[in-house]
């Protein structure tokens, strides 16, 4: 039987601080092969669970989307004993019925980035993982479960499009990602891919912050930061619920991803 996960990563957007009980124990500076991630990673208790918190735009939110060290920041949360990575994430949606205020479960994933980094196996040993099911199931089981427990109930099963940024969508590619997906997002990718390739758990935890411009009205920042802030409080709860519910033997095959990967 597999021992259970001590340590979680969580990767939080803008908004997402004080997870702590008790305000944070450490602050660890990390160095990584791929450069320093985002800022300094704070390290504290939730519910007896090792918790390391990474703000994913740096502290005062001053790294875009795209120029994000993604593979720094997975494998900095790793390189501290991070075995499993829980992020949080603002998102449009594509779809009236999912409001600004909703909280989404994604379960599939489009990537419409164009220059991101992808992958740790750029030559040498290659290595070819499945993301044919991106999010570890789990994990999403238990934050179903405590949305649920803390009356924030997350929409299940959606698929989030990931786009470049830091720009908004035209009327016409808002139009077309309607088509194909629920919520429009510019950090998903590619954490979800390099935490598989760590064989470490991950899901994706994302608030609808506004409808995406498909909805006859500009997407503004200012409105995004508003509905933000009030999700904080809300988001703060969830993750208390659900952080220690995970500090359990997993039953997922994630830590197995790399086991028939290799070429």
């Amino acid at each position: 039987m597999s021992a259970a996960r001590r340590v979680v990563g969580v990767i939080g957007g803008s908004g997402v601080t004080g997870i702590f009980e008790g305000g944070a124990s450490r602050t660890h500076r990390v160095a990584t092969p791929w450069g320093a991630p985002s800022g300094p990673i704070e390290e504290g208790e939730v519910g007896g669970l090792r918790v390391l918190f990474l703000p994913r735009h740096g502290p005062g939110h001053t790294i875009p989307p795209h120029r994000v060290n993604y593979r720094a920041n997975v494998d900095a949360l790793r390189f501290l004993g991070a075995e499993a990575i829980v992020t949080v994430s603002s998102v449009g949606s594509l779809k009236e019925e999912l409001p600004p205020g909703t909280f989404v479960l994604p379960a599939q994933f489009l990537d419409f980035t164009k220059q991101r980094p992808t992958t740790f196996y750029d030559g040498g040993r290659v290595y070819h993982v499945s993301l044919a099911d991106p999010f570890c199931p789990d994990l999403s089981r238990a934050a179903a479960q405590a949305g649920r427990a803390v009356g924030t109930p997350f929409a299940e099963g959606k698929t989030y499009v990931c786009v470049e940024g830091p720009r908004f969508s035209t009327r016409a590619e808002s139009a077309f990602f309607r088509t194909m997906a629920d919520v429009i997002g510019m950090t998903l990718v590619p954490e979800v891919t390099l935490a598989r390739e760590r064989a470490l758990c991950y899901v994706s935890l994302a608030m609808v912050t506004d409808f995406d411009v498909w909805a006859d009205r500009p997407v503004e920042a200012k409105e995004i930061v508003e509905t933000m802030h009030r999700n904080v409080e809300r988001m703060g709860r969830l993750l208390a619920a659900f952080l220690p519910s995970i500090a359990k033997p997993p039953g997922c095959t994630c830590a197995q991803a790399l086991d028939h990967a290799s070429v």
